[in-house]
Parts: structure tokens; C-alpha cells; sequence
């Protein structure tokens, strides 16, 4: 499943694929050598049998998970306790936000473009999760309903209603939400317009204020918060080093890395890993 602008270009499409297939490889070959059991897993639910109550499902993810009311602390930590694994890519420069590939044997892989502000990052992995969630074949509103199945799950319709308390929903307000949910303004304004908490001419205004302001695709600095780092690849990795006892060089030749890669895993929290083609069973859209 991808998520991406409509000015991503074919080669664009063709350099991340090719970067994912080694990815999974280089995956299988880290998970080969050891036991690796998530401490959850990842529902399979499908829309048809909740009536496509996308809302409802986002809560049952929640609950199965034991997450508690409000924003979700770290969403990255939860979807690797499911037995996901998700890694932080370049995406070769383009404006593809986030892939999922799902490979029969290995474990469920979701790449997220690095150059993302945190906010991003945590809204397309709720995105990519929502496919892997509800969306065994691809269908025409699939993108929409990944994107309402982040919403709800970043932003649970009892609690939001709540936090936005009936007050004037504007600018300032949107940006005291911010830190505290650990979502865009712009994601908050969405979900306010989903659950007709504004005026549609007030929606409207802040709509173009953020394109007057230049703020769509980066919102005021000011209100930044820490990206949530991926932990399940950089603990296979130090496994290996630490407890196998193997070099960096000898490592990255195991897994099929580049040269450079036996620099990079000294630096974990910088590491990744490289490219070549899409296996088969991927699924794309």
C-alpha cells in the first residue's frame, strides 16, 4: 500500500521498490537467525462486517491493544508490538510518505519517508497500519478510509469532542491541541470537520489560511515534537553484533548490504538499509 503525491514519477515508484525488496530480504535474513514473538498482533477486520464504521474499528484496534483513553504516546512501539516492522527511509528523495509491504513469511514491513515532520510520520503510519488493518485487496476509496482509520485511531471521537470542548475552533486552537495529541493542525481540523464540530465556512477560512501561510506541508517549527524512532531492526542488529559476536563488516555481508552499511550499524539510530527489486506478494496501492 502506498501513500504518496500525485507528482510521484514512475522512476520515483521504481527506486523505492527496489529499495523495499532488499529491505525484505536483508529482514528475512536478520529474523533467520533469531526467535522473534510480538507481544500482540495486528487485527484483520473487515469493513462489510461493521457496516463500514470506520470509527468503530479504529476503537476495537485501541481496546485490542490495551491502549489507554486519550492521545497514544507512541504508536511506533505499538505497531512493532503487533509484529510489524517499521523502518525510516529517504524514499530517494521523492513524496512518497509511507509504503506497507506485506510478504507471505515475514513479518509485515512499513517503510515511512524519514524527511516527514514527526506529525506526518505518526499520521502515515496510522495510514499504513489502517491498510494492513481492513484492506486485504485494494478498492477505490481505500486511501480515504486509511485516512479516516488514522484519525479515529489517533484521535478517538469521545476524547477529541472533549479536547476541542465546544469552544471556537480556530488557529490557536488547533495549535494548543498540537503537542498534546501529537497530530498536524491540519489532521485536527480534518477530524473536527468528520465529526461536525465546525462550521463549514470557518473550516473553509482555516483551509486557506494554511495555504496563505505556506503551512500545509510545514507547520510553525515552534510547535515541533521528537519523532517516535523504530526499535525492532536496531535490536536485531546489536543482537547480532553483541550476542552473536559478529563484525559490522560481517554482518553487513549477511544481509546482502552495501559497503557503506558497515560504517552505518556502529550508528544504529542512523542505520538503514538499501535497494533492488519488489518481491513477489507485495501488495501496492
Amino acid at each position: 500500500m502506498w501513500r504518496k503525491k500525485a507528482d510521484v514519477t514512475v522512476r520515483d515508484i521504481d527506486k523505492i521498490m527496489a529499495e523495499i525488496n532488499i529491505r525484505a530480504v536483508q529482514l528475512r535474513r536478520l529474523l533467520s537467525a533469531v526467535e522473534y514473538t510480538p507481544q500482540s498482533d495486528i487485527p484483520r477486520l473487515d469493513l462489510d462486517d461493521y457496516e463500514g464504521d470506520i470509527d468503530r474499528i479504529a476503537g476495537l484496534v485501541r481496546a485490542h491493544w490495551l491502549m489507554p483513553n486519550g492521545p497514544v504516546e507512541n504508536l511506533t512501539a505499538a505497531v512493532e508490538r503487533a509484529g510489524a516492522v517499521v523502518v525510516h527511509s529517504a524514499m530517494g528523495g521523492s513524496a512518497v510518505s509511507g509504503v506497507t509491504v506485506s510478504v507471505p513469511g515475514l513479518l509485515p514491513l512499513i517503510v515511512l519517508n524519514r524527511n516527514q515532520p514527526a506529525d506526518r510520520l505518526r499520521f502515515t503510519l496510522a495510514h499504513e497500519l489502517g491498510h494492513l488493518v481492513v484492506h486485504k485487496f485494494p478498492s477505490p476509496d481505500m486511501e480515504t478510509e486509511a485516512n479516516n482509520f488514522a484519525s479515529a485511531l489517533l484521535m478517538p471521537e469521545t476524547e477529541i469532542r472533549i479536547a476541542f470542548g465546544g469552544r471556537k475552533i480556530d488557529m490557536a486552537r488547533l495549535a494548543a491541541l498540537k503537542p498534546e495529541w501529537r497530530v498536524s493542525m491540519q489532521a485536527l481540523l480534518y477530524r473536527a470537520q468528520s465529526l461536525d464540530l465546525i462550521e463549514k465556512s470557518q473550516a473553509q477560512w482555516l483551509w486557506r489560511k494554511f495555504a496563505m501561510d505556506r503551512t500545509k506541508m510545514r507547520e510553525p517549527a515552534r510547535l515541533d515534537f521528537p519523532a517516535e524512532q523504530p526499535g525492532v531492526i536496531n535490536r536485531m542488529v546489536r543482537l547480532h553484533l553483541d550476542n552473536f559476536g559478529y563484525s559490522a563488516g560481517e554482518l553487513a555481508k549477511i544481509i546482502l548490504s552495501w559497503s557503506r552499511l558497515s560504517e552505518q550499524i556502529f550508528r544504529l539510530d542512523k542505520w538503514s538499509l538499501c535497494r533492488v527489486r519488489l518481491p513477489s506478494g507485495m501488495a501496492a496501492g
